[in-house]
């Protein structure tokens, strides 16, 4: 065929460029000399001409054609011959965003023949470029076990000081570092340096039940004060007394009579009241309460030392009396006994608080009515000296911290506290105004030293006796439990386990 012939097809190849076409791998332009797939035509394209073919080229009837089931044969185009590729140097991947033409894939021997669509144009979805849709691949992540470094590694200026390390929880409350001596942190010896950053009531109790502690205590210092003055700078209150001191152990009812005697005589005081302090220092010691035992030394101490007032205050001579013109206040069996009961109260467990503060009272009211029965003090000098202990005692529980309180995890509240303390409380303030109503009531005959006054004196002493015992040992009861077993989750549960021993 000459070259008049191929015109048709070279126009056709610009055609096809124009339409978008673009040589796949083991194929060549149409403008080239062979086609291993047909070309693409576009609607309103002519039709090129059948290439020429040589006399040794095979028909498509004699190169692969199969027949259908009516026995016409169909035509199967040759399957692609893959170009040569240089094994140095890949293909250049197209990034041109022009549509690539469908390549035409092998058809079955049984399916019809395919025919040339020229209705409609085709519609090729163009793939986008990463450039262009400014799109970049993922990169891979490569996760290293972290090791610690060692002095002798690069750029290690040795590990962070304390204060400068962050808690991966919570960057805002203190973490405990679980490593190094936290284990002895957690010990009761040294809950001051591990608890008190996640719990501060773990190593001291409230602001508020402190301040309570240092109020009451305070006032009952005062108290005591103001018993002494009224009965002994007063003279209604120096009759008083020697009514009192004469009369008291005759107007006991007999079942009271028979108790308040079991306790005149001095050593029997002293072994009873012993023996409570040695239970309780005993106590504290197994409990560990170390702190504790401290504040009850000191406790001791002062109690010791108010006893010495009895030699230091004065006593006035206002009326003529039948008892003993000297001082007499305060008294130092009553301190003695109150503040041996105080000792044994702060120093049991919670389970045995109410029991002893009851038995405290008791064995404190029982000694302060023997002692005026058996004409050794006068009622002004055993008020004032429960008044006493009862002030320090309170004053001291004001410093309770770390080991002077409950142990970590034992602290809850206590009904029988609550009931008690309560009970104690309330009782004392309701006994003392209805002493304080016969003081009263008997005021205008106290000056003529008049009979009726007589049975009206014994009864507001036994009252007011009463009242201050109770007052005084339900206050420590109640703020023991307060300043001991402060309510917090820690105290309540107890403190995180101790990190494994390697």
């Amino acid at each position: 065929m000459d070259e008049n012939e191929q015109e048709p097809l070279v126009s056709q190849a610009g055609q096809t460029e124009q339409a978008g076409w673009m040589p796949q791998p083991g194929q060549t332009s149409p403008a080239g000399q062979a086609q291993d797939a047909p070309a693409m035509v576009t609607a309103g394209s002519p039709v090129p001409p059948p290439a020429p073919r040589s006399p040794e080229q095979p028909t498509e009837s004699q190169e692969g054609a199969a027949p259908d089931v009516h026995g016409a044969a169909v035509p199967i185009p040759p399957a692609r011959t893959p170009a040569p590729q240089s094994s140095t140097q890949p293909p250049a991947a197209s990034h041109s965003a022009t549509p690539q033409p469908a390549v035409p894939q092998p058809v079955a021997a049984d399916s019809p023949a395919p025919t040339l669509a020229t209705s409609s144009v085709p519609v090729f979805t163009p793939v986008p470029d990463h450039q262009d849709a400014q799109w970049q691949p993922r990169p891979s992540l490569t996760f290293t076990p972290f090791e610690p470094q060692t002095e002798d590694a690069p750029g290690f200026d040795g590990p962070l000081p304390a204060s400068s390390r962050v808690s991966a929880t919570s960057t805002d409350a203190p973490q405990v570092n679980p490593s190094g001596p936290v284990a002895d942190d957690l010990l009761a010896d040294n809950m001051d340096q591990g608890l008190a950053q996640p719990d501060p009531l773990a190593v001291h109790p409230r602001l508020s039940s402190t301040i309570l502690c240092i109020v009451f205590g305070l006032m009952l210092l005062a108290a005591s004060a103001g018993v002494w003055w009224l009965g002994v700078r007063t003279a209604n209150g120096q009759n008083f007394d020697d009514e009192v001191w004469t009369l008291l152990d005759g107007s006991l009812p007999s079942w009271l009579r028979a108790m308040v005697h079991m306790l005149t005589a001095s050593s029997t005081i002293i072994i009873i009241s012993v023996a409570l302090a040695v239970v309780g220092v005993a106590v504290a010691a197994i409990r560990r309460r170390w702190w504790l035992l401290g504040q009850l030394v000191v406790f001791t101490a002062l109690c010791y030392g108010s006893e010495l007032l009895k030699g230091v205050l004065p006593r006035p001579y206002l009326q003529n009396i039948d008892s003993s013109p000297n001082n007499t206040a305060p008294s130092g069996h009553t301190i003695l006994a109150a503040a041996a009961a105080v000792v044994l109260v702060c120093a049991v467990p919670r389970a045995w608080r109410a029991v002893c503060a009851l038995v405290g009272s008791a064995y404190a009211l029982l000694t302060a009515l023997s002692l005026v029965a058996a004409k050794w003090h006068r009622p002004t000098d055993v008020v004032m000296s429960l008044l006493i202990v009862g002030g320090w005692a309170l004053l001291m529980l004001a410093f309770t911290r770390t080991t002077g309180m409950d142990e970590i995890g034992t602290r809850t509240a206590s009904a029988s506290i609550q009931i008690v303390g309560s009970v104690m409380i309330t009782g004392g303030i309701m006994i003392a105004l209805y002493g304080g109503y016969l003081l009263w009531q008997i005021a205008p005959g106290l000056s003529l030293r008049a009979q009726w006054t007589q049975a009206g004196a014994c009864a507001a002493t036994v009252m007011l006796v009463s009242a201050a015992s109770l007052l005084v040992f339900g206050l420590v009861l109640a703020l023991r439990q307060l300043t001991a077993s402060p309510l917090t989750k820690l105290g309540l549960v107890g403190a995180p386990p101790a990190p494994p021993s390697k």
